[in-house]
């Protein structure tokens, strides 16, 4: 199955979700789904319930959820963390790639950072 995205609050940013649902890209921000004003925790459930990978800025919150979450046995669909100053089109692309080459059962349980997913 391909990856599903879940954009947390920080990281929906309209021109991007744009751009990606153009692309074909499978995604939901939390003013869609009801989950806007969530801790951080409870937006990974959200997304984990919903076999969504979670999309976000907050890199070291959700790498510690992350590392307790798998120290707790509980799993996740995957968190993808990125740089906020990285400019939308470059998200955009390294999003792409990464949902074109990864299944969301590769991204079980697994934290990719956007900026390994470059040129």
């Amino acid at each position: 199955m391909r990856v599903r995205l879940y954009f947390d609050e920080d990281s929906a940013r309209h021109s991007l979700v744009r751009e990606l649902r153009v692309r074909g890209a499978d995604l939901v921000t939390p003013l869609e789904v009801g989950t806007l004003y969530r801790t951080d925790e409870e937006q990974l459930q959200w997304a984990a319930l919903n076999q969504r990978t979670i999309y976000s800025f907050n890199r070291g919150d959700f790498y510690r959820l992350h590392t307790g979450w798998l120290r707790e046995g509980k799993s996740h669909y995957g968190i993808v963390l990125s740089r906020q100053d990285l400019a939308v089109g470059e998200q955009m692309r390294r999003l792409l790639r990464l949902i074109n080459e990864l299944t969301s059962e590769e991204m079980r349980n697994r934290i990719e950072f956007l900026s390994a997913w470059g040129r």
